[in-house]
């Protein structure tokens, strides 16, 4: 039984459709009014797209940050302010009770009247306002162009590649919204953020050896949130130069046995990375600004 895997690699995801994806928003930005970049609370710096600024050329745009009701807050608010010191008007979100989606709309208004007013100086009558939304694959942006419409408007799944195309929405009266398929940029430099999209399944999950995956999470649930590990599976250490005892824990905790009663290393990494992609070990930020590369 093979009980020490690879627990590293070389994470680099860009299909064609994204390089697609960007060329068709690059052709599209002299329509676009505002930017909704959306990121995901439980990794604020690793799902924010590195070259954005240079993709929708100076626009003005509103962070919005999802899947806020998940994560470490403590954590997240760090990074949050960080941005808001950098001026980003920024807008986390709730999801499930569509918490702070009104702010979106109007702090979109407040860039439309601002608009409008330039138009009607130049003699020109007013518009609606033409928003893009942009963001990493998995972050949530179907779900909150829903919110925003009040009704089921895009096709919704917890996998990367769900939205194929470019398309225009009505979220409001005053707001037509050009929504885009989740793209990353060409080169994952940053390894531990390449990871960290992996385990929120921002990248596709068949690229990356489920264990190599499975000892990520255990490795910085380890640094990070000790407790929780101990908690779910009664670990209070791990030696990772040899993870079978570790495995085997787990498999005895969590019943993970193959037939004859012996240990299952292969479900029991499946089981690590489900639990953790279901929320099994709480409210967790995956991020930490002292760690962000200059």
């Amino acid at each position: 039984m093979e009980n020490n895997r690879q627990n590293s690699t070389n994470i680099n995801w860009y299909p064609g459709h994204m390089a697609k994806t960007r060329r068709e928003i690059a052709e599209k930005m002299s329509l676009i009014d505002i930017v909704y970049e959306v990121i995901d609370a439980r990794m604020p710096l690793s799902s924010k797209i590195v070259d954005i600024d240079s993709l929708i050329k100076g626009k003005p745009k509103i962070l919005i940050v999802t899947k806020y009701d998940l994560c470490d807050k403590k954590e997240t608010d760090t990074i949050l302010e960080f941005y808001k010191k950098q001026g980003y008007q920024v807008v986390p979100v709730d999801l499930l009770t569509g918490k702070n989606v009104s702010m979106i709309v109007s702090l979109t208004k407040e860039c439309m009247t601002e608009m409008n007013l330039k138009r009607k100086e130049k003699g020109m009558k007013p518009r609606s306002i033409r928003a893009l939304i942009v963001g990493s694959p998995n972050v949530g942006k179907s779900t909150l162009i829903n919110r925003l419409v009040g009704k089921k408007a895009t096709v919704i799944g917890n996998r990367p590649g769900v939205t194929k195309n470019l398309g225009w929405i009505r979220i409001h009266r005053d707001i037509e919204l050009l929504d885009s398929p989740g793209i990353l940029w060409p080169k994952l430099e940053n390894q531990k953020q390449a990871t960290i999209l992996a385990c929120f399944s921002a990248i596709r999950e068949e690229i990356l050896d489920v264990s190599v995956l499975a000892t990520f999470i255990l490795k910085i649930l380890m640094e990070y949130y000790p407790e929780r590990l101990l908690n779910r599976y009664g670990l209070d250490t791990i030696d990772f130069s040899d993870i079978e005892p570790t495995l085997s824990t787990i498999a005895k905790k969590r019943g993970a046995l193959a037939k004859g009663g012996e240990f299952d290393y292969d479900k029991v990494y499946q089981l690590i990375v489900r639990d953790f992609k279901e929320g099994m070990f709480g409210p967790i930020t995956l991020d930490r600004l002292e760690e962000r590369e200059e």
